[in-house]
């Protein structure tokens, strides 16, 4: 079901014009950031995104210039895990790794009790807060981490919401979802309250 999933998830994010994507990654990237869980977040962990993600790059730029700590995934292949690292460029320090993927090329790991906002991607996400990831499992292993505290944001395409997915019990839900059309929350004890910026 979920090889199945992934396969037409692929196919309908391969299909999207190159120009319609970056429209719709400017429109979410925009919720995103006036999100009162990202305004008071001094730590945010980003994503480096691949074709046919939305493109985190507005949130990252804007969070450098609100002093906030930028952090990124890096990917321990061998030992099947994955670790926050600051980065402070989106060229110098970044290296592509393996499947393409764009990371840090080393970096002391950023505790992750210390980060406040965790944005997540996948190839499809519901409205209960599940996602389809790529199947390697590695931000379900890091988010099951004891010591995370941070607010998980699943960012996507409006095309990437449906309504139930398949799951399983180690997989772990987001806390809330943005896409270029809509904000939903999962989590009860998170409202949208006033947000505050040290703007």
């Amino acid at each position: 079901m979920k090889a199945q999933l992934r396969k037409q998830m692929k196919a309908t994010l391969a299909a999207m014009p190159p120009e319609l994507a970056a429209a719709k990654s400017r429109a979410a990237c925009e919720a995103l950031i006036a999100l009162p869980e990202y305004q008071k977040a001094q730590a945010v962990m980003l994503y480096l995104p691949m074709p046919q993600e939305v493109d985190t790059t507005g949130i990252i730029l804007h969070a450098w210039q609100h002093g906030k700590t930028v952090l990124a995934p890096k990917v321990g292949w061998s030992q099947r895990h994955m670790l926050a690292i600051e980065i402070h460029s989106l060229d110098d320090g970044v290296v592509q790794g393996e499947f393409g993927l764009r990371e840090p090329a080393d970096g002391s790991p950023w505790p992750v009790e210390q980060i406040d906002l965790i944005c997540v991607p996948a190839l499809a996400f519901d409205r209960k807060g599940n996602r389809l990831g790529r199947g390697g499992g590695f931000y379900d292993r890091f988010l099951a981490e004891p010591n995370a505290k941070a607010v998980t944001c699943g960012l996507g395409f409006a095309e990437q919401l449906l309504d139930d997915l398949p799951t399983h019990h180690h997989d772990r839900p987001v806390d809330l979802l943005v896409t270029d059309k809509d904000v939903l929350r999962f989590t009860s004890s998170l409202t949208p309250g006033p947000a505050t910026d040290s703007r």
